[in-house]
């Protein structure tokens, strides 16, 4: 790809551009030694219509009115006017010199003072009354919200046009337009427009939306694409003193904190409108942490925040985005009601973040109007719905949205949806867009069937040797209400062929009441799990491992026979109930299962026939999902999970061997502690009530690969602790960063720090130990099993290195005191 936008180019779209800014400025700002100067003030001259320089010293200004004349400010310089000469000015170098006469100007250089700063002061005055203003002055509201979401491909050059990937495709490029935010040039690949009812309490703290009408194009039957999309723009306050965004922690400029992680300064004072505000710049302190620079308006009376722009420094510690930027505008009710109407935000997603690189850009437009105070609603009537699609919100005529919408779209936002409607119809765009979808999902759709997952096609364990993989699942649409899927499976070792089928149906939509059921025989590795999920189909990441450490021989045939139902009649919380029959037998000559059967310990039995009653309960408050089907995806965005479940084994019951009662409890909790990163708590107890054998028992769960498994204990190997009851506790850090940044000759790298240590305690009933056949000697963590980590993330963006040390036990057999693993995946 090309390193520049060539100049000709912006040239042919001059003139469509201009029916939409009549002046755009664009440009560096550098000193007399040519060095960037970053965080300067570039304004029209005469108008509040302004931006602020990035920390390359890069600008882009943009309005819709006609200007003459720029004017450049910066802490410790001197300002500068210059003259526009035409509409349209790209790439100005503008130098500016050393202030010469301060007179009685209060100059902040670098890092300001926090004492004798009035920029300071007024933030005082914004924390104080921060409550007081906005939404939260009332018990209850109500408003009228529209949203606009579009994705574009940006930095459209001529090379980019003419390549062969858009052979076929040229007429796409009719729609491009220019950003009033970068810049630069942007082509609309996807857009979806709702219309909602908002409702909020805030003596009860509920709020509750209502969508009303929803239109898009594009990649809206996509669901990894629509859980990106629902993802990426979570609500913010610019109040609150961190705003989560792609999962990180930003410090508000309107924090608490801020002071110590921002600059501010107090640039000027005029009327917004009838109101008299006080304009500060703000820009961070340091590099690499997750912070903003930009400017904000502020009442002198409420100090309520009438307009805010801010932009993500380019030096943040996030992957795959160049730049954010935010507008905020608030309308006043009266002399001190200030209420959000505007919410603008633009992400630019790039391989990096190089000024000339090629992305995407993803823009969310939010309007908010009809505002209605103080009418009190019951209780109930906040409560979520479960799973409800009104299919007439998708259907709304194209007159409805011309009456409804708060702003009309320009000719290229109307425009993009015929033109993504006829892109669809092209065989080149329909083989790029497969392969995405394969990437996204793991999965190829042929027809009404999918294919894979693709991923799980190829393995390797000591017993099957080399194992190959085939199979698929139907799909008829995201809100399909039933699903079959299946797979087989064969091992070049052991010669044998294994399959899976399953089947799910939602019987119910509104309170997702689903029945399932399905059958599994297969070689799974046991021990690497201790609260197991009840899919048929669920098979642990180390039962098939290309590469591992020491012996994973102690393998498990299992023949499973399940069917269930459950039912969610609260969001997010899931009751279950099912029945199971399993078949457990050592799939290897050097591993056992044998246990006895009689008192006098003469005979032994090895393999284990089970039929097992359960009951679960799961609750994940915060979860987000997408679409309405017998299976949803989760947002990548984290919430906690609370799991009760408990089982009954039957004696007799289908020939069954074993009478006992088993209880099991799992919570996680993540945490946020703003710059600082984000914390995880995982809690695990259970206990087992009956003499079981030991394909029945708890195993602590070890990791003999080289690849990080949650929930497994690094330096254990598989079996090495064997309980009846146990309880495991684990914390685990991410700095995001935060330490690294710290270090001069480190920030660049954008590691990211994670730490976290991890134990458990068990023991086994002398019944158990009594009928225990196997030869494997049985061990439990009687003093307790610990084990500390530390890990680098973020390398090269992608992989993630974990050490960990084994605390105690260091004398047992085989015992591993180190291990190092790693992980892949993208994360912001």
């Amino acid at each position: 790809m090309k390193k520049i936008i060539v100049f000709s180019f912006f040239c042919l779209f001059l003139q469509v551009s201009a029916l939409f800014a009549q002046t755009k400025v664009s440009g560096i700002i550098v000193d007399k030694t040519n060095l960037p100067v970053p965080f300067a003030n570039i304004a029209f001259k005469g108008s509040n219509e302004g931006t602020v320089a990035n920390e390359d010293g890069r600008f882009y200004l943009e309005s819709s009115k006609a200007y003459t004349a720029v004017v450049v400010t910066s802490v410790g310089f001197s300002d500068r006017e210059i003259t526009l000469e035409k509409a349209i000015n790209y790439n100005f170098r503008i130098m500016l010199n050393e202030a010469e006469n301060l007179k009685e100007v209060v100059i902040f250089t670098g890092k300001t003072s926090k004492k004798d700063n009035p920029a300071l002061d007024i933030l005082r005055k914004i924390w104080e009354r921060k409550r007081k203003n906005g939404l939260s002055q009332f018990d209850q509201y109500e408003m009228k919200k529209y949203e606009k979401v579009e994705f574009d491909m940006n930095t459209i050059d001529s090379a980019f046009m003419k390549s062969k990937l858009f052979k076929g495709m040229e007429f796409i490029f009719d729609h491009v337009d220019t950003s009033r935010v970068t810049g630069k040039t942007y082509l609309p690949i996807f857009i979806n427009e709702s219309l909602s009812d908002v409702y909020g309490n805030n003596k009860l703290n509920k709020v509750k939306e209502k969508l009303t009408a929803n239109k898009n194009s594009g990649f809206s039957n996509n669901q990894q694409i629509m859980s990106f999309v629902k993802d990426l723009y979570s609500d913010y306050d610019i109040y609150n003193n961190h705003m989560v965004f792609f999962d990180k922690s930003f410090t508000s400029p309107l924090s608490k904190t801020g002071i110590d992680v921002y600059n501010y300064v107090l640039k000027d004072s005029a009327y917004i409108g009838d109101k008299w505000c006080y304009n500060i710049v703000f820009y961070p302190r340091r590099k690499n942490e997750l912070t903003f620079k930009g400017d904000f308006w502020v009442n002198d009376s409420t100090f309520a925040i009438k307009k805010i722009n801010m932009a993500v420094t380019k030096s943040a510690n996030i992957n795959w985005v160049k730049d954010i930027y935010i507008e905020q505008e608030f309308d006043v009710q009266n002399d001190s009601i200030f209420l959000l109407t505007r919410d603008y935000m633009m992400s630019d997603f790039a391989l990096n973040k190089k000024e000339e690189s090629k992305g995407v850009y993803g823009k969310r437009t939010t309007l908010y109007d009809n505002h209605v105070f103080n009418k009190e609603k019951p209780a109930a009537f906040y409560k979520e719905e479960v799973s409800y699609i009104d299919n007439t919100v998708y259907n709304k005529s194209d007159e409805y949205w011309r009456e409804n919408r708060f702003e009309h779209l320009n000719k290229d936002e109307l425009g993009v949806y015929k033109m993504l409607d006829t892109l669809q119809t092209v065989n080149k765009f329909k083989q790029i867009y497969n392969l995405v979808q394969i990437l996204g999902s793991g999965y190829v759709q042929i027809g009404n069937f999918d294919y894979g997952p693709i991923f799980s096609s190829f393995g390797y364990n000591e017993v099957e040797g080399v194992r190959l993989r085939a199979g698929g699942r139907t799909y008829f649409g995201p809100n399909d209400t039933w699903r079959l899927q299946g797979y087989t499976a064969y091992g070049f070792n052991d010669d044998k062929f294994k399959y899976g089928i399953s089947g799910k149906w939602m019987v119910d939509k509104k309170n997702r009441i689903i029945l399932s059921g399905g059958n599994r025989r297969d070689i799974e590795q046991i021990g690497a799990s201790l609260t197991t999920t009840n899919d048929v189909l669920g098979r642990s990441f180390a039962s098939s491992s290309v590469f591992s450490s020491g012996s994973n021989g102690k393998l498990t045939n299992i023949n499973l026979t399940n069917v269930g139902v459950e039912i969610e009649p609260i969001k997010n919380l899931t009751f279950q109930s099912g029945f199971s029959f399993r078949t457990l037998e050592s799939a290897s000559e050097t591993f056992s299962l044998d246990y006895y059967t009689d008192d006098a310990h003469t005979a032994t039995k090895s393999d284990v026939k089970q039929s097992e009653v359960n009951f679960q309960v799961e609750y994940t408050p915060n979860r987000k999902t997408i679409g309405y089907a017998v299976e949803r995806d989760n947002v990548d965005s984290p919430f906690s999970r609370f799991y009760l479940n408990y089982s009954h084994g039957f004696k007799g019951l289908l020939d069954s061997d074993f009478k006992y009662e088993k209880i099991q409890l799992y919570y996680k909790q993540p945490i946020m502690i703003g710059p600082l990163g984000r914390t995880n708590i995982i809690m695990e107890v259970g206990k087992t009530f009956g003499t079981i054998p030991l394909g029945l028992m708890s195993v602590i769960p070890g990791n003999q690969t080289y690849f990080t498994i949650e929930n497994t204990f690094s330096n254990l190997n598989f079996y090495e602790f064997v309980t009846d009851q146990y309880a495991t506790l684990e914390w685990n850090h991410n700095f995001s960063g935060r330490l690294f940044a710290r270090i001069p000759f480190m920030r660049k790298l954008n590691w990211r720090e994670i730490i976290g240590v991890k134990g458990v305690y068990g023991t086994i009933s002398d019944e158990n130990r009594a009928i225990n056949a196997s030869g494997l000697v049985y061990s439990a963590p009687e003093k307790g099993y610990w084990e500390y980590s530390a890990g680098i993330g973020n390398i090269f963006k992608v992989f993630r290195i974990d050490f960990t040390w084994r605390g105690n036990y260091l004398n047992t057999p085989d015992a591993q005191r180190f291990s190092v693993k790693g992980s892949f995946g993208f994360y912001f």
